[in-house]
């Protein structure tokens, strides 16, 4: 466990981060009267993701590797931290589809439909709980996997 300690702070970390990102983007609109703006607004989610990574792996140099680390020790510190969470996604999910925003689903379904991106039929089978889950058990590994090669490239020694 002692190996792990750092990628289990930042993972922590992470998900706070990722849980006030959805506070704020609830906070200005973007999960109703902006619902239009949110495809653009979530992606900036990015910028915190990446420095989290990066924050993690000086992290596990510094402290762990006593400041030399090279790309295959960066890689594994970061798809540990990566599967750590990707542990935690569903519940932060869960938490943020009915407790930080729960109309959401409802409000991008009807943004949706009146704008005709989509049926209604499609539209409530792409956004529900059941496909997010589905979605961010899937995506969380996949973004956290690349962030952490190139993230890895930056914090090795050389």
């Amino acid at each position: 466990m002692d190996k792990i300690k750092i990628e289990i702070k930042w993972a922590i970390i992470f998900v706070f981060i990722l849980m006030i990102w959805m506070v704020l983007e609830r906070l200005g609109g973007f999960h109703d009267v902006r619902i239009d703006k949110h495809p653009i607004v979530t992606n900036f989610f990015m910028i915190p993701a990446v420095l989290a990574y990066v924050f993690a792996l000086l992290d596990k140099k510094k402290n762990y590797y006593n400041g030399v680390m090279s790309y295959r020790q960066a890689f594994i510190s970061g798809a540990i931290l990566t599967l750590i969470v990707t542990l935690f996604s569903p519940l932060v999910q869960v938490i943020s589809s009915m407790a930080i925003s729960p109309d959401y689903f409802k409000n991008i379904i009807e943004y949706s439909v009146e704008n005709e991106k989509m049926t209604r039929d499609k539209a409530e089978a792409y956004f529900n709980l059941k496909n997010y889950l589905i979605q961010v058990i899937i995506a969380t590994p996949i973004m956290g996997l690349v962030t952490t090669a190139i993230v890895a490239i930056f914090v090795r020694s050389r």
